[in-house]
C-alpha cells in the first residue's frame, strides 16, 4: 500500500512580516529548517524591491515545496539529476499542486495565522477575453511559459550561488545542465510587443475624452491616467502609492530652462526623470481644472497625484486604475463595432493596461532618438528599446507581400 505525498503548504510569509519578525514559522524538521532559514536570508536580500521579492519568493517556494514534500531531499542533496527532475515537474505539475485562482498564503482562524489549504504553488490563468466570455480556468490547461521557466531557472541558480558563498553547499546544480536547449526554446526574433494599433488608440483616447465631458469629476482622472500611461510610458504601479514612492503633483516640475519633467520611482526602485511633452502638460492642466486646482502645480506641491473619489485619500490600489482603463477599453470597443470595425474591436478586447505603455514607446521610437525613449521609459539598455522598433519587420513583410505561389503563366 502506497502512502500519498502531502499537499504543498505555504512556507514563506510576506516581506513586511519577515522584516518585523511577525512571519509565519513553518513546522519543519531540523534539517529542513536549516534550508528554510538560508532561503529566507536569500529572499531578504531583495527587501529593497517588493516586486522582486515576490517574484523570487514564488520560485524559491516552488523549489522548496518540491524538495520537502515531493522529493524528500535537502538542498545539499540536489545534483544535476534532481534539478532536472524539478524542472520537469514544474513543466507538468500534478493537479493537486495547481489552483484555478490566486489565493492568499495564510488566513486568520480564531485569531491565529494558519496556512491556507486552498493555496497552491502553481496557478492556471486564462485570457481576459475568455474571462469576459464566462469561461473558467481548468487545471488540465496549466502551462508554464518559456519566460517564466527561464526566470525560475535563473532564480534557483542565483539561490545556489548564494548558498555556495554562504558555505552551505558546494555546487550549483543549474550550472551542471549543459543541454539547456531541451528546456528553453530559441527564438529567431524577439516576440511581438503587445500594443494598440493607431486606430485602436485613437478610439481609446477619444472615448476617454467623451467620458471626461460626460462626468468631469469622475472621468477627468480617467482621461489623465490614459494620457500618462501612453504619453509618459508609466507603469501602472508608478501611479499609486507604494512603500517606495508617493506620487504627488509636485513630481511635475519645471527646471531652470523652463522645461517640464516628471519624477517617479519605478521598477528596481530606480528613480527617473521623464520629459513632459506639451500635450502631456495640457492634459495635466485639464486634469487639475477638473479638481479645481491652479493650472500647474507649484514647486514641491504635496497634493496627491491620484485620489480615491470616495475617501479623497491617495490612491493605493492598482485595481482601481485597471477598472477605469477597462471601462474605457470596453466603451471604445463598442464604438469600434458601431463603426463596423469588428476586427479592431476584437483585438482591443484582449488589451491590458500595460499595452498603453508599450504603445507609447512603440509610437515614439519611430520619431524620437532611441536613447531619449530609452531614458524616459527607464530601460536598462538600448537593446530593450530596440524591441519596439519594427521597421525591419514591415520592410521584410513588404518584400514578401507580392510573392507568387503559382507560376504567372498559369493564372
Amino acid at each position: 500500500m502506497t502512502t500519498s505525498k502531502p499537499l504543498p503548504s505555504p512556507i514563506f510569509d510576506g516581506l513586511q512580516e519577515m522584516l518585523t519578525n511577525r512571519d509565519y514559522q513553518p513546522k519543519l524538521n531540523k534539517v529542513f529548517q536549516q534550508d528554510y532559514q538560508h532561503a529566507k536570508a536569500f529572499l531578504l536580500g531583495y527587501r529593497g524591491s517588493s516586486d522582486t521579492f515576490n517574484a523570487y519568493r514564488r520560485d524559491i517556494e516552488r523549489f522548496l515545496q518540491w524538495c520537502f514534500f515531493q522529493a524528500n531531499i535537502i538542498l545539499k542533496q540536489v545534483k544535476r539529476d534532481e534539478f532536472e527532475a524539478f524542472l520537469t515537474f514544474c513543466q507538468n505539475p500534478p493537479k493537486s499542486w495547481i489552483s484555478t485562482s490566486m489565493q492568499p498564503r495564510f488566513i486568520i482562524e480564531n485569531e491565529i495565522k494558519i496556512p491556507n489549504k486552498k493555496w497552491r504553488p502553481f496557478v492556471v490563468k486564462i485570457s481576459k477575453v475568455d474571462t469576459q466570455e464566462g469561461k473558467e480556468p481548468e487545471k488540465k490547461n496549466y502551462a508554464l511559459s518559456d519566460k517564466a521557466f527561464k526566470a525560475l531557472f535563473a532564480v534557483i541558480s542565483s539561490f545556489y550561488n548564494f548558498l555556495i558563498q554562504s558555505e552551505y553547499t558546494l555546487i550549483n546544480p543549474a550550472l551542471l545542465i549543459r543541454q539547456k536547449s531541451k528546456y528553453f526554446r530559441k527564438q529567431q526574433t524577439s516576440p511581438p510587443i503587445r500594443r494598440l494599433s493607431e486606430m485602436q488608440w485613437g478610439y481609446v483616447i477619444e472615448t476617454a475624452e467623451i467620458m471626461a465631458k460626460e462626468n468631469s469629476k469622475q472621468h477627468g482622472r480617467t482621461l489623465f491616467i490614459m494620457n500618462a500611461l501612453y504619453g509618459m510610458y508609466l507603469r501602472i504601479s508608478e501611479l499609486v502609492v507604494t512603500k517606495r514612492w508617493k506620487p504627488k503633483m509636485g513630481d511635475f516640475h519645471r527646471d531652470n530652462d523652463g522645461l517640464w519633467w516628471f519624477v517617479t520611482v519605478g521598477k528596481g526602485n530606480k528613480e527617473r526623470r521623464i520629459s513632459v511633452s506639451n500635450a502631456m502638460l495640457n492634459a495635466l492642466k485639464e486634469y487639475r481644472k477638473s479638481l479645481k486646482l491652479s493650472p500647474l502645480p507649484s514647486p514641491d506641491e504635496k497634493t496627491p497625484l491620484l485620489t480615491s473619489l470616495k475617501s479623497n485619500t491617495p490612491l493605493k490600489s492598482t485595481r482601481n486604475i485597471r477598472e477605469l482603463v477597462q471601462t474605457c477599453f470596453d466603451r471604445a470597443c463598442e464604438r469600434l463595432r458601431e463603426d463596423n470595425q469588428h476586427e479592431e474591436a476584437d483585438q482591443l478586447a484582449a488589451a491590458t493596461v500595460h499595452w498603453l505603455r508599450h504603445t507609447g514607446i512603440s509610437d515614439d521610437v519611430k520619431i524620437r532618438p532611441r536613447e531619449h525613449v530609452r531614458d524616459d521609459a527607464g530601460h536598462s539598455s538600448g537593446a530593450i528599446t530596440d524591441k519596439y522598433i519594427d521597421v525591419e519587420l514591415r520592410e521584410r513583410h513588404g518584400t514578401a507581400r507580392k510573392k507568387r505561389i503559382k507560376p504567372e503563366f498559369i493564372e
